[in-house]
Formats: C-alpha cells, structure tokens, sequence
C-alpha cells in the first residue's frame, strides 16, 4: 500500500508538467501514469496438474512508462504496480497440506507496441516480466502460513483512447502464467484479468 501511494504521490507532482501534443496520425507518445482497475479471475493446478482451483476478485493498481511515436504506430515500455484479494480454496485432495492460496500484491515491466487505428484510437498488444506475492494457509492455523514469490510472464492487448487535453483512458485483457509455486504445495497459477485505466499523457 505505501508503494501505490508513492506512486499516486509521483503522479500528482507530474501533473504539473505540460502534456506533449499527440500527433496527427493518433499515435501516442511521451511519458503517462494512470490508475486502472477491473476483474480478476485465478486458477491455480496442483504439481501434477491433475486437480485445479479457481477465485475471482478485483484487482486495481497504478501504472507508467513511456511510449516512442514512430508516425502511425508506436512501441514503448511501461511499469505496473497492482493488488488483487482473490483466494483460492482447496480441494481436500489438493497436492499439499495448506488449504488455500491468496493472492497480494502483482508487480510487471515489460513492452507494448501498437498503431493508430483512427486519430485518437490506438490498439496495442503488450508483454513483460510480473511477480506475484501468494500466502498459502490453513483454516484452522495447524501450519505455519507460508509467503512466497513467484515469478511469470504476462501478455496481452488493449485499446486505446485520447480524451479532451492531456487525458486518456485504456480499456485491456491480459494473462499471467506464474509455474514456480512449488514450495506452497502448488504447480502453476494463472491470472486473467479485464482492467479499464484513465491516465494523463506528458
């Protein structure tokens, strides 16, 4: 929490800056910031990938990065920072002796690139490195909770949309396949989310 109001506090001092004009052709370019939120859905498999289970929950975070305009298309890198309160439960069958995982805090850089498909309205697909931070539980406390880390890869695709000044709002879908929750007594987790972000363009 203390992270996303630092980054809340970046963007508020920021907002002074003036905007960069977007060119003609609808490209954006220049640095951003913004906040997004949405639906979050989670399945998680045992190490033999024979039982799975599933959450939904909401997630919201804080983004940034910059993006290069190169006439009609563009590429850029972009930073995110995000929390979600899904938990998953268990089947008494479940690899493992803890009885669900919960999910925390999600953290991803990585690359976008996209093109203007009218003045104004981009289309941009995106890939990069995340981390999710799980806690893996018992009901009854019989075991000692367990933190962990897990590393994977996150891709997806989105549009975009210039509003009046320097704002812009962004609606996106993307997947995040974590493999390494192995020490929870978990194989793989996966995250789907649907996200709609408004931000401010320098």
């Amino acid at each position: 929490m203390n992270r996303l109001i630092a980054i809340a506090a970046l963007g508020a001092g920021l907002a002074a800056a003036p905007a960069l004009a977007q060119d003609e052709s609808g490209a954006p370019g220049g640095f951003f910031i913004g906040a997004l939120a949405g639906y979050e859905g989670i399945d998680v498999k045992s190490s033999d990938g024979s039982i799975s289970a599933d959450a939904s929950s909401a997630v919201y975070g804080v983004n940034a990065g910059f993006d290069l305009g190169l006439g009609n298309a563009f590429v850029g890198i972009e930073g995110e920072l995000s929390t979600s309160d899904g938990t998953t439960r268990f089947p008494g069958s479940f690899a493992g002796a803890r009885e669900g995982l919960e999910t925390n805090g999600q953290y991803y850089i990585g690359a976008r690139a996209g093109v203007a498909l009218t003045p104004g309205i981009a289309a941009y697909g995106k890939i990069g490195y995340t981390a999710l931070d799980t806690r893996a539980f018992t009901d009854s406390g019989s075991l000692a909770e367990l933190e962990e880390n897990a590393d994977g890869l996150r891709y997806g695709g989105g549009l975009q949309l210039q509003l009046p000044g320097a704002l812009e709002a962004r609606i996106e879908y993307r997947r995040s396949q974590y493999n390494d929750l192995a020490d929870a007594g978990q194989g793989d987790a996966t995250t789907n989310q649907v996200v709609a972000g408004i931000g401010l363009r320098f």
